[in-house]
């Protein structure tokens, strides 16, 4: 009969109980010296009286030791090591392992903070960190996740921005064409990535605070308010610092005209070869493209790229502003009818005198319709499955949620218009902070092309992104993570 492993516990952190210090020496020879005691009651109390005879001993080897279970010789090890070994698992995978035993999730969910910052340390990048930046004193999986998840978005926003900008900018639309520019493509991936992530701190924190500022001025928005420089996103844009401000500053323009020509129809020409070809719906509208940049974000501009199709794709935009804009309807569900002389109407004098009666048994209608909605569990394990999975961290939930319909109705009457989103505000900081002594410094259009795509420069660049002597792993590539497991796990 094998020991049941240990109780996970808590551990200091990964700094303090390090490998090979003094202490994990000592809780090392504690766990050696706790095994042989534990293998020497057990061989002793099977042993049997042995006759002792003449007989000489046997001088052949002892037989193969039977192997242990690889879930015991991991829980064998002490803490610190398991942490280790965790840690140094993909956040994905950590998910996952944390599903499934209630040893592992014990493991993973006690020991959170010292996995987060181990992957703080070892594969979040410098940006990430500067912008939104970790709270020491209580690090979780929440925050990892939601770094990850606005990481994930930025990749895979960078990549088909780049094929559009290959097809319909270089003009780049056979397969050898595509196959000799892709250095240049992955080269404009790995730039627009970082400055694609602070588009997305942008919008989330500019939903945010937009949202505050109506509350705090009693439901009038910017439209009542006369400025010249949209106070929201200057208080914004000066946590920046300069080179950021600059760069995001180029290549916003480029970002907001190929999500709007993603959702215009595939073809220029007029509406009767469109009818023919079955593009049946017209652009949306100018205030659509706002909602889904300051209400939806990057992610919701992400789900509307990746749709393929123009049909469909402009069907699920209208869809997604339908239900922005319009209350969710009420469903009231229909009596159910009876055969006609069959059925007897209860009056209402006996309904509630039905209900004044004490429940019979002990068992209460109300607790039954409870449980009913629970799937038919009962409170200790109810309880039990919500202290295990839901009362954790990654209740919280991913970024830039879905807001109820009445925040929603204050945002949408005082959305900013598409053409001065950020462009103006953006550009009167740079000129009076100086990052550039005069406008036409700005690069635009085909100078942003040639910049992005350039050969040199990755050196310095890379240090300034990700942080000196960053890894290849932090460069954030499409497939860093299974968004499908993280959002599972957000949910």
């Amino acid at each position: 009969m094998t020991t049941p492993p240990p109780r996970p516990m808590a551990m200091d952190p990964l700094h303090i109980t390090e490998f090979a210090s003094d202490r994990y020496f000592t809780k090392f020879h504690q766990q050696q010296e706790r095994q042989q005691r534990q293998h020497a009651s057990a061989s002793g109390s099977n042993q049997t009286p042995a006759v002792v005879t003449g007989a000489p001993r046997s001088s052949s080897p002892p037989g193969p030791v039977p192997p242990t279970a690889f879930g015991a010789q991991f829980y064998n090890l002490p803490t610190e090591l398991q942490v280790q070994i965790i840690a140094s698992m993909p956040l994905a995978d950590i998910l996952q392992l944390r599903l499934s035993s209630r040893n592992m999730h014990a493991m993973v969910m006690a020991n959170e903070s010292p996995i987060v910052r181990h992957h703080l340390q070892h594969n979040i990048p410098a940006y990430a960190k500067r912008l939104f930046p970790p709270d020491f004193s209580r690090l979780n999986f929440s925050y990892l996740c939601g770094i990850w998840h606005r990481l994930h978005v930025a990749a895979k926003l960078s990549s088909f921005i780049c094929q559009w900008v290959t097809k319909e900018i270089f003009l780049r639309t056979t397969e050898t064409q595509k196959l000799e520019f892709a250095p240049q493509n992955e080269r404009m991936r790995r730039r627009l990535i970082p400055l694609l992530f602070t588009i997305f701190h942008f919008f989330e924190t500019y939903r945010a605070r937009h949202l505050q500022y109506i509350i705090d001025h009693n439901g009038k928005g910017l439209r009542f308010t006369p400025y010249t420089i949209n106070p929201i996103e200057a208080d914004i844009m000066k946590t920046y610092d300069d080179r950021t401000l600059l760069q995001v500053h180029q290549v916003f323009p480029l970002v907001i005209a190929s999500f709007c020509r993603r959702l215009r129809p595939p073809s220029y020409v007029g509406r009767f070869e469109k009818s023919i070809r079955g593009y049946l719906k017209d652009k949306p509208a100018d205030d659509v493209h706002v909602a889904a940049l300051c209400i939806g974000g990057l992610r919701q501009v992400e789900r509307f790229w990746e749709i393929k199709g123009y049909n469909i794709r402009r069907n699920a935009v209208d869809v997604w502003y339908n239900s922005v804009t319009k209350a969710p309807a009420e469903s009231t569900p229909k009596p159910r009818r009876a055969l006609i002389g069959l059925s007897r109407k209860m009056s209402s004098l006996a309904i509630s005198a039905d209900s004044a009666l004490p429940p019979a048994n002990g068992i209460n209608p109300a607790s039954d319709a409870v449980n009913m909605e629970r799937g038919s569990m009962d409170d200790a394990t109810w309880e039990r499955c919500n202290n295990l999975i839901f009362n954790t961290s990654l209740a919280d939930g991913m970024p830039m949620q879905k807001l109820p319909h009445d925040q929603l109705r204050l945002l949408l009457s005082d959305l900013p218009v598409l053409q001065q989103l950020w462009l103006v505000t953006a550009e009167a900081l740079i000129l009076e902070r100086k990052i550039v002594s005069k406008q036409a410094d700005i690069r635009r259009n085909a100078q942003v092309m040639l910049e992005l795509i350039r050969e040199d420069g990755f050196a310095e660049e890379d240090e300034w992104w990700y942080g000196h002597g960053a890894h290849d792993s932090l460069k954030a590539p499409l497939d860093s993570i299974d968004e499908e497991s993280l959002e599972s796990s957000l949910a």
